[in-house]
């Protein structure tokens, strides 16, 4: 079994412009300060590409983490794909996709997850981790189109 939700930002930063904040390791970076994230190995700074990965170490729950991902998918600018290959789930990934109409840019991003623990980690993933992951997402969005953020 997997979690999935779904978070949606609009923007007038252009979809391009946004696709590359979305992919720089030191955006992600500064919206996760409160976790202490770091890129710790892999692309560590700049734009990652595809094929590239990253391994972060942050703290959540009070728990120090590491997570590499890669990059599998990417057709610039419209969408790019991350999935953990090492780490705490089970399984992760992360697609984002950018749309562009007269209004601005739509960024919708779609995660789905599994936590590992058989049963005790289904009940956590639904009660307690997809909550907590959304917010982070949102943060991440939040922090990426700064007081642009439209509904």
């Amino acid at each position: 079994m997997s979690v999935e939700f779904v978070c949606t930002t609009r923007t007038s930063i252009p979809r391009g412009q946004l696709f590359d904040l979305s992919r720089s390791i030191d955006a992600h970076t500064a919206s996760m300060a409160d976790s202490r994230e770091e890129a710790v190995a892999g692309t560590t700074s700049g734009l990652i590409c595809l094929g590239e990965e990253v391994t972060w170490r942050a703290t959540h729950f009070g728990v120090p983490i590491r997570m590499t991902s890669r990059i599998t998918a990417m057709d610039a600018p419209r969408s790019f794909v991350d999935e953990q290959v090492r780490g705490p789930f089970r399984h992760f990934r992360h697609v984002h996709e950018f749309t562009e109409d007269a209004g601005g840019t739509t960024m919708v991003d779609r995660i789905e997850f599994a936590a590992p623990f058989g049963p005790l980690g289904r009940l956590v993933e639904r009660l307690v981790l997809g909550r907590y992951l959304e917010r982070l997402i949102e943060k991440r969005n939040r922090h990426l189109v700064g007081n642009d953020a439209g509904g």
